[in-house]
């Protein structure tokens, strides 16, 4: 684990490694102690928009070799999938949360009445909490590219089954993101397409394209190739979406196993 400053924590993968990095921005639930007095004591007791439990889901990453990076802070805090500077992934019109949000996907504040962040603020929450994971994920591609020509960065989200102010219909089961094809290699998207599809209703950049993680980072003329995976929380966790499933996070992981494998064979070969 990286030391508890870091806004991020790491698991390093074990054995010899493979060039593959998960990452994970969305699991982290805490808060600086700075900061928590800020919100509101009942949107902290649910901490609604957080991808619960997907750092259990990939425990099994590092015995692959696989390096995962996981945020430490609430997005909330800062969401590390949004762009920097608060321009819209999409202009279709649908609602979704910014940089630093002041609701939660429903439209319901989250912050005291006056505690909103100001830009002081979200720049300093930039520099504190956001480059940093942006660094390091950079240093870990960057660490790869010295020795092969090709690496992974599989950016991991989950997503309620329903949330009407993005969508009115319920979400496809999974989907696939990389930025209308431009993230990574066609090869490896449609590879991914084909091993996610054994067992799952996977999109295509629909209605996700892939967010600021992958489109900052995926660039496969240099040797980053980047893939967004949204599910839905009820595939490993239960009706509720409060509680994690083993049953259907066994399910989910006996695909994900195979994917991430032949994703890193298929790298190798570019």
């Amino acid at each position: 684990m990286e030391e508890i400053k870091s806004p991020y924590y790491i698991n390093q993968g074990l054995g010899k490694r493979v060039p593959l990095i998960i990452s994970i921005p969305h699991v982290g639930t805490e808060f600086p102690t700075e900061l928590r007095s800020q919100y509101l004591e009942s949107q902290l007791e649910v901490l609604d928009d957080t991808d619960w439990f997907l750092d259990q889901l990939y425990s099994f990453a590092p015995e692959m070799g696989i390096t995962v990076i996981k945020a430490k802070y609430h997005r909330w805090v800062i969401d590390l999938n949004r762009d920097p500077k608060s321009a819209p992934l999409y202009n279709d019109g649908r609602i979704i949360t910014g940089l630093t949000s002041t609701t939660d996907f429903l439209g319901n504040p989250i912050y005291k009445d006056g505690c909103e962040p100001g830009m002081d603020e979200i720049d300093r929450r930039l520099e504190e909490y956001y480059w940093p994971y942006y660094q390091k994920i950079e240093e870990l591609l960057s660490d790869y590219l010295k020795d092969i020509d090709n690496v992974i960065l599989w950016d991991a989200h989950s997503i309620r089954e329903s949330v009407p102010t993005i969508r009115k219909d319920k979400f496809p089961e999974m989907i696939l993101g990389n930025a209308d094809e431009t993230s990574a290699h066609q090869e490896l998207i449609q590879l991914a397409l084909a091993e996610l599809s054994k067992g799952y209703q996977v999109n295509h950049n629909d209605p996700f394209k892939g967010g600021h993680i992958t489109r900052y980072f995926g660039n496969p003329l240099k040797g980053v190739h980047a893939l967004q995976l949204e599910r839905n929380k009820v595939l490993y966790m239960d009706d509720t979406e409060k509680k994690y499933h083993h049953e259907r996070a066994e399910k989910m992981q006996e695909i994900l196993k195979p994917t991430l494998k032949q994703l890193i064979n298929k790298v190798l070969t570019l």
